[in-house]
């Protein structure tokens, strides 16, 4: 056959093969696209069903060992100088704001559901909760020392409000510098991942740089 022939034969056989590459080119993207975008939505599914987020548990957790915490210790001390039954009725019944320390215990029951239900079933993303329960406690505790005479009684008297007082800072301060900005940071980064698609470049084939061959009637000229 001419040569022409031969060449014309080649060049098709190249150009059917770049066509073939590029149609597998195209599946491999179609593919890597239908996959991201299955990822995405799985990654939205998820984050819709995470309606907590893991520091913001934690602080709950923190609140409900706040509420143990202090129970504990006002059972011990309620088992010190006499039976736990006569020492109920002496500070539940018989209660005296001068001598008692159940309204402690009650102090951490209002903190616990104060902040259970404003942090926990609300979600709410301010701090005037837990302002209003760590004011609420300092004031409580400081006009409780001063005009009590707690301090008199046993090791409770100190033990009972200083925790209870120091474990209250320690929520205002985990929330307002631990939960709020780490939130406030995810927030942020999954609004910028949002806004930003996935760019999946097209691969350019080898079809797209040939150049045909010259023709029989060019060669003949």
């Amino acid at each position: 056959s001419p040569p022409c022939l031969d060449h014309q034969e080649t060049a098709t056989g190249d150009q059917s093969e770049a066509a073939l590459g590029a149609q597998e080119t195209d599946k491999l993207i179609q593919a890597a696209q239908v996959e991201g975008e299955e990822e995405s939505e799985d990654g939205g599914e998820g984050r819709g069903t995470t309606l907590i987020s893991d520091v913001r548990r934690t602080f709950c957790l923190f609140v409900t060992f706040d509420l143990l915490f202090i129970s504990l210790l006002w059972i011990i001390e309620l088992n010190i100088s006499s039976t736990i039954w006569d020492s109920l009725e002496k500070e539940v019944i018989h209660y005296n704001f001068r001598s008692s320390f159940f309204d402690i215990c009650l102090l951490a029951l209002f903190r616990f559901l104060c902040l259970q239900v404003g942090y926990a079933a609300f979600r709410l993303r301010h701090w005037w909760v837990i302002a209003v329960t760590t004011l609420v406690t300092s004031v409580f505790l400081v006009v409780k020392v001063i005009v009590s005479n707690l301090l008199s009684q046993n090791a409770f008297g100190y033990v009972l409000p200083i925790t209870s007082f120091v474990v209250a800072w320690l929520e205002t301060w985990f929330l307002d510098f631990k939960v709020l900005p780490q939130e406030a940071d995810d927030e942020r980064v999954n609004a910028a991942c949002e806004r930003a698609p996935v760019m999946y470049p097209r691969a350019l084939s080898d079809g797209q740089f040939y150049s045909p061959p010259e023709s029989v009637a060019g060669n003949a000229i």
